[in-house]
C-alpha cells in the first residue's frame, strides 16, 4: 500500500476533533522496497534514521507454537527513508536496532506498542525511550477507546490498508510482495499519524497527559514474566491455602518448562489440568495418572516427574501472598450515584474530547459512588481537572446534572454557589 504526499485534509466534519491542516509531507512512496539482510546494511539503514526526529516502527511475529514471540520482521520508517528488517536472515545481527531504541534524540512512534516493545525488552534488553504511542495519542485526542491504526489512517492519512495478509505465515521465506507491501504500509501512514496527533496534542496541551499514560509501558516490570506470580493468570476463585499453595507450585513450575522449552503454557499442561490437579494433588505417579487431561504414561515421563516433584513441595510451602485487597468499601454504591456518575463522565469526556476509559473505568466509579477516595487516580493530575473534582463536587451534592431540551447538563447547586 503506497503512502501518498500531498495534503492531510483530516477529520474537518468530525465532531470529536478540531480541524487539521498539515502542510504536504513528502514521504518516499513504498514503492521503492528496501530490505535490509546484512548486519551492514542494518547498520547503514538506523544511521540514516537516527539522522530524523523520529521512527516510525513496527513488528511481524509469531507466537502460536512458541511461549516467547519469534519476531519475523521490523518495519521502521523515519521523514525520509523507509525500509523492511529481516531478523530471520542467517548471521544478521541486531544490535543497531537496539541502538536506535535506546537513542534518547529520536522519538519511537508505535501504535499501540506493549508488544512491539515486551519483544525489544525480551530480545535486546531495551525499552525505547523516548517513544510515542498513536493509539493512545488518539485516545486522548477523542478518537474512542481503542482506535484501531486501520480506523486512523482511514481517517487521518486518507488511505485505506489492505489487510488481506494480516494473518499470514510471517516466518516463512520468501514473502510476497503482497506481505511486503502490508508490513511497510504500518510504518509509512504512522508516519503521518504521529505528525498529525503530536500536532495536535502541542496545540492543546495534552502532551503529558500522554507521556503519563505512558509510563507503564516504560517500566521493565510490565514485561516481568515471573514465575513466581504466574498463577495469578488463573484468577482463582478459591481462598484456600493448600489450594493457593499447590497452583502456584505448579503454575510456576509449568511456566519455567515453557520458557525453558520456548513452547506455549497450554502446550506443557492445560489451564483446567492445572486447577484439577490444585484443587486435588495427586501423592504418587498412580495418582497422577488419573488426573483429567494428561495423557497415559505421562506420570512416567521426564516432565510428569517434574510435575509430581512441583507438587510435592507445593504442599508444604506457604500460599503465595494475595494480592492487596484496596479499601473496604463503605457501602454498596447506589445504582443512581453510579449512574449519575457515569453520566457526569460522558458529559466532561465529550466536552474535553477524550475517551471516557482513559479518565476513568467502572470501578473508580463504584467507589467514588461508595464516598472512597484514596487512591482513586481519576481525582488527581489532568483526570482531576476534567472529572475529578466535578465528581467529588457531585456526590456532595454540589453539582447536579439536569434535563434542557432532552439532553444532560451539568449545574452548579446553591450549596456549591454558596461555597
Amino acid at each position: 500500500m503506497e503512502s501518498h504526499p500531498g495534503e492531510v485534509k483530516g477529520l474537518e466534519d468530525s465532531k470529536t476533533a478540531s480541524v487539521w491542516r498539515d502542510k504536504p509531507t513528502p514521504f518516499p512512496l513504498t514503492s521503492r522496497m528496501r530490505i535490509i539482510t546484512t548486519t551492514g546494511d542494518l547498520d547503514t539503514f538506523i544511521a540514516e534514521l537516527e539522522q530524523g526526529p523520529y521512527a516510525a516502527i513496527d513488528t511481524e511475529f509469531m507466537r502460536d507454537q512458541t511461549y516467547w514471540p519469534k519476531l519475523c520482521l521490523v518495519q521502521a520508517a523515519g521523514p525520509e527513508t523507509q525500509g523492511i528488517i529481516d531478523p530471520l536472515t542467517p548471521g544478521i545481527e541486531l544490535d543497531p536496532i537496539y541502538r536506535l531504541m535506546a537513542n534518547p534524540a529520536v522519538v519511537k512512534v508505535f501504535h499501540a506498542a506493549r508488544q512491539d516493545i515486551e519483544i525489544f525488552h525480551h530480545q535486546g534488553g531495551v525499552i525505547p525511550e523516548p517513544f510515542f504511542d498513536t493509539q493512545i495519542a488518539a485516545m486522548v485526542c477523542g478518537f474512542g477507546e481503542a482506535a484501531s491504526y486501520e480506523t486512523l489512517v482511514r481517517k487521518l492519512a486518507k488511505a485505506d490498508i489492505d489487510k488481506s495478509a494480516r494473518f499470514t505465515d510471517w516466518s516463512r521465506r520468501p514473502l510476497s510482495k503482497r506481505q511486503l507491501e502490508y508490513a511497510m504500509s504500518d510504518v509509512t501512514h504512522l508516519r503521518q499519524l504521529y505528525e498529525i496527533l503530536s500536532g495536535e496534542l502541542s496545540k492543546t496541551g495534552r502532551t503529558t497527559w500522554v507521556e503519563e499514560e505512558e509510563a507503564t509501558l516504560m517500566s521493565p516490570a510490565t514485561y516481568r514474566l515471573d514465575p513466581a506470580d504466574a498463577w495469578r493468570r488463573l484468577k482463582p476463585r478459591s481462598g484456600n491455602k493448600r489450594f493457593l499453595a499447590v497452583l502456584a507450585g505448579v503454575a510456576a513450575w509449568r511456566e519455567r518448562e515453557a520458557q525453558s522449552r520456548d513452547v506455549p503454557r497450554n502446550r506443557v499442561l492445560r489451564d483446567e489440568t492445572l486447577l484439577e490437579i490444585a484443587a486435588h494433588p495427586p501423592l504418587d505417579a498412580e495418582h497422577l495418572e488419573h488426573i483429567r487431561g494428561l495423557p497415559n504414561g505421562y506420570a512416567q515421563s521426564r516432565a510428569g516427574k517434574a510435575l509430581l516433584a512441583a507438587i510435592n513441595e507445593s504442599l508444604t510451602a506457604p500460599p503465595p501472598e494475595l494480592a492487596p485487597a484496596g479499601p473496604r468499601l463503605r457501602r454498596e454504591p447506589s445504582p443512581a450515584a453510579l449512574d449519575l456518575l457515569k453520566t457526569l463522565l460522558r458529559l466532561r469526556a465529550t466536552e474535553f474530547r477524550v475517551a471516557p476509559r482513559l479518565v476513568a473505568d467502572i470501578a473508580d466509579l463504584e467507589r467514588l459512588a461508595s464516598g472512597e477516595t484514596e487512591g482513586i487516580a481519576a481525582l488527581h493530575g489532568w483526570r482531576g481537572n476534567v472529572f475529578g473534582h466535578d465528581a467529588l463536587a457531585l456526590c456532595a451534592g454540589r453539582l447536579a446534572i439536569s434535563l434542557d431540551n432532552g439532553e444532560a447538563v451539568i449545574l452548579e447547586t446553591p450549596k456549591r454557589l454558596a461555597s
